[in-house]
């Protein structure tokens, strides 16, 4: 099957352009705007929209210093400048349990031609250790949309992680992002289930379209918040699924396989798991599909891993 397909990050600005009539709500840039789309929320409301120049550190203080002043501040930039770069500013945010929110895009290897240096294959492992801190992967615009609401409601400090690569448009009944919560968005039975974060949603498909043709019966898990995780829908998974699978477009240290491992670990019996996503490497520059090909989130290895997992 071929999808359509849409890149979250190109609607990022329009989002929160939908809600700029919340006078609280601040975007904050680091001379990113337009790679990420929220010069279109500076141009609607220029004056709750903070140009901070290349100066990360300083755009996450700026940040905090708004929230303690009853704001709702948003930081968009890319993922690994927006934790990597600024970690010790988020972390003490969290400390204070500031109401600030992290929108992050180009997430694992989707700023391909950039490199290692700019490919964020470790922000969820480095959010996901962080107390007090949410963590949302929306896996579609309307998911998108649902998590900045979210986040505007909630009190206290949300990451969200947006794809700057493409997802797909998937005529499929989901249930709205709710912190804790996953979505089964395909039940077909107990051989495998197939989890993926959002920015992998693409490669999962892919991948299930093709076990289907070949009689595996799958199920197929969106798990739109990494943390917390859902761990209702994973006990249901261990007492009833042959293998899990989880894809991600990240390390498998420490982000959603991680997650799924720790939850596993607490049961004295499971099923097999297969952890697909960046090994402990530093991958390389090239096209988007290119380098999530060579580091192996790509359909063909997930359907290995998945006939692995049942062998």
């Amino acid at each position: 099957m071929v999808f359509q397909t849409v890149s979250p990050r190109d609607k990022i600005g329009e989002i929160l352009c939908e809600f700029g009539d919340n006078e609280r709500i601040y975007v904050i840039d680091s001379d990113l705007a337009k790679s990420t789309t929220s010069a279109k929320f500076g141009q609607m409301y220029p004056n709750r929209f903070v140009e901070c120049g290349i100066s990360e550190q300083s755009a996450v203080s700026i940040a905090t210093g708004l929230a303690i002043e009853n704001k709702i501040p948003f930081y968009v930039n890319f993922a690994i400048l927006a934790t990597g770069t600024a970690w010790t500013q988020l972390r003490q945010a969290c400390y204070s349990n500031a109401n600030i929110k992290i929108i992050a895009t180009h997430p694992g290897m989707d700023d391909g031609p950039d490199g290692a240096s700019h490919h964020a294959n470790e922000d969820l492992a480095l959010t996901r250790s962080i107390p007090n801190l949410k963590v949302l992967v929306p896996s579609s615009i309307e998911e998108l949309k649902e998590a900045i609401a979210l986040a505007i409601d909630y009190e206290g400090p949300v990451y969200i992680r947006a794809a700057r690569d493409v997802v797909p448009v998937l005529d499929i009944k989901h249930n709205k992002v709710e912190f804790g919560k996953s979505d089964m968005i395909i039940d077909d039975g107990n051989d495998l289930a197939l989890i993926y974060e959002g920015t992998a949603a693409l490669c999962a498909m892919e991948a299930y379209e093709e076990l289907k043709n070949q009689d595996y019966k799958c199920k197929v898990i969106n798990i739109s918040s990494i943390k917390p995780i859902d761990t209702e829908m994973i006990d249901m998974l261990v007492n009833s699924v042959k293998g899990i699978v989880t894809i991600e477009n990240h390390s498998i240290i420490g982000g959603l396989g991680g997650a799924v491992s720790e939850v596993l670990a607490t049961y004295s019996k499971h099923p097999k798991l297969r952890r697909i996503g960046v090994e402990d490497v530093f991958t390389e520059s090239g096209k988007i599909s290119d380098v999530k090909k060579k580091y192996g989130l790509n359909t063909e290895n997930v359907i290995n891993k998945c006939k692995e997992t049942l062998a």
